[in-house]
């Protein structure tokens, strides 16, 4: 688990999904710089380490929306203040 937990763009994708993005669309626009390509690939890793559930709404056209599992809700309890941290002395210059 933090093998997936440690490769870029994880913890940006189970952040976002903590700050209430659902679409793969909103985790795209909330995490800088990701690809729609390894979002995708990122989803599947985090699903399969039971982080993150993929919910499929059977509407027309389909609607598919992800959230985190307890698994990972739990896991945000360690990633927070991390992020916490790089929000504090992070220097947008760099």
């Amino acid at each position: 688990m933090l093998e997936v937990v440690g490769q870029r763009w994880s913890a940006g994708i189970l952040l976002a999904l903590a700050r209430g993005a659902e679409r793969f669309s909103e985790i795209v626009a909330a995490v800088p710089g990701l690809s729609a390509r390894m979002l995708t690939v990122r989803l599947q890793q985090l699903g399969a380490a039971q982080l993150v559930e993929r919910e499929v709404i059977p509407t027309i056209p389909v609607s598919v929306r992800y959230h985190l599992t307890e698994r990972g809700n739990d896991l945000m309890s360690a990633i927070e203040p991390i992020s916490g941290f790089v929000r504090r002395w992070d220097d947008p210059e760099d």
